[in-house]
């Protein structure tokens, strides 16, 4: 049965932040298009009508201080002519055509009808006044009588026609204010609910997207711990057929191979001892040229034998291999070797000593290879349930990749398959002063096994 192919969920990802930024997009240009309605209408319509009706008010007070007035002049309570009150009219009506200036540039549009009917009133107030102070100009109390019987039966109506229109101008300027304020207030509710659902939609989006997002995650961490065990298996498996095959080979080599020519040897000493030949025959000199030959080559499978799998480890166990390996290495490469050793070594399996050694054998092998010194120091450490492996060199050092050391060489990640199979941890370390350290901790049960 294959494996269970996961698809990639970037597609699905990327289509749901489409969708997400399209929804905000629209609701932005949604919210900034009702943002511009409530600033027009404050500025078209509230604003514009607070200022009319500011004028209207101007007016209002303007037409009530006129009223005043004619009334003063109707009671004849002053002391003073109707002419005297040419100079008030006349600033009145300075102040009224201001304000009705500027209320017809405030005011809208459809209370034109009402605004020129204001205009007219007004201009026929400001006649018949006209015609008043001519009726007082004549003087004696024939006109001035006349005058006051004017005021009461034309200009006081004229006024109170005035005031009663700027007063409804007034209230239809309150009922637009009431109008916007109602129309301001629908749009803030629909904004605030239209808000209220995109959050609730984008929750939504954002929650289904998180759900799917750790779904996804979680399939695709699942299928690597699936595919880690995998790995970790097959690595175990392969170091293991590494390991008996190198038992196996270096068996072979040590008494198969190893047996021949030590009897091909004896052979040939017998041959060199019972030919009868003269020392300095070239027969006899080929005889003692072929076993020196025949010698050598014994020596040196013997030798491959050891590097393939030193029969010493399973005779005497690690900490004896330890102290044959080292002066051998350091008589293959010329590198002095300070070890240092705490600690009692308990009884450790055969599984895990191979192991060991082979991080032994590779971290010793890459400092002779790439290290460029002529000393090493190699520690190992004893502790109740724990073996520490150190091999510490003062060389060039293993390149550093973001920070910390970076291995990743076929013998570093054979080291680190290894520690991972004894259920240990290995670190490759870059020291202050320079060079590498390799540093190898794994636990020991009672047995003596990781």
């Amino acid at each position: 049965m294959g494996a269970k192919t996961l698809s990639s969920p970037t597609a699905r990802l990327l289509m749901g932040l489409a969708i997400t930024l399209a929804a905000v997009a629209v609701f932005s240009l949604y919210a900034l298009r009702q943002i511009a309605m409530l600033k027009d209408l404050q500025a078209r319509t509230v604003e514009r009508s607070r200022k009319d009706s500011l004028q209207l008010l101007r007016i209002q007070n303007d037409l009530h201080s006129l009223g005043l007035a004619m009334r003063d002049m109707v009671d004849g309570n002053e002391p003073y002519p109707l002419e005297a009150w040419r100079g008030q009219f006349s600033r009145t009506r300075e102040d009224l055509d201001d304000a009705l200036r500027i209320e017809a540039q405030l005011a809208p549009e459809t209370r034109g009808p009402r605004r020129h009917y204001i205009s007219n009133a007004l201009a026929q107030f400001w006649i018949s006044a006209e015609r008043l102070f001519a009726m007082a100009g004549s003087g004696g109390a024939g006109p001035t009588a006349q005058a006051r019987m004017f005021i009461r039966t034309s200009l006081e109506a004229q006024q109170a026609a005035l005031t009663d229109a700027v007063a409804r101008a007034l209230v239809e300027n309150n009922i637009a204010e009431q109008q916007a304020a109602a129309q301001i207030q629908g749009i803030y509710e629909r904004v605030e609910r239209q808000t209220y659902y995109f959050l609730a939609a984008v929750l939504v989006a954002i929650s289904l997207t998180s759900l799917y997002t750790i779904r996804s995650s979680r399939m695709i961490f699942d299928r690597l711990a699936v595919l880690s065990g995998h790995r970790s298996e097959l690595a175990r498996k392969l170091i293991t057929v590494q390991e008996e095959l190198f038992h196996s080979l270096s068996r072979e080599l040590h008494d198969e191979f190893g047996q021949i020519l030590t009897a091909i040897g004896a052979m040939l000493s017998r041959a060199e001892k019972q030919s009868g030949l003269p020392p300095d025959s070239p027969f006899r000199t080929e005889l003692t040229e072929v076993r020196e030959i025949a010698q050598a080559t014994i020596e040196k499978i013997r030798s491959l034998s050891q590097v393939l799998h030193p029969t010493i480890l399973d005779d005497a166990g690690l900490e004896k291999t330890i102290d044959w390996y080292l002066p051998t290495f350091q008589k293959q490469t010329g590198i002095a070797v300070r070890y240092e050793k705490s600690g009692t070594s308990p009884a450790i399996s055969d599984r895990v000593a191979i192991n060991v050694y082979r991080v032994l054998q590779e971290a010793l092998n890459n400092l002779a290879k790439h290290s460029g010194v002529q000393t090493a120091w190699v520690r190992v450490r004893y502790a109740p349930g724990r073996l520490e492996l150190e091999v510490e060199d003062r060389g060039r050092g293993i390149p550093e990749r973001n920070g910390a050391a970076a291995g990743q060489g076929t013998g570093l990640v054979a080291m680190r398959e290894r520690a991972e199979l004894l259920h240990g941890k290995i670190e490759f370390i870059r020291p202050g002063d320079g060079g590498t350290l390799v540093r190898l901790r794994i636990p020991l049960g009672e047995d003596g096994a990781a």
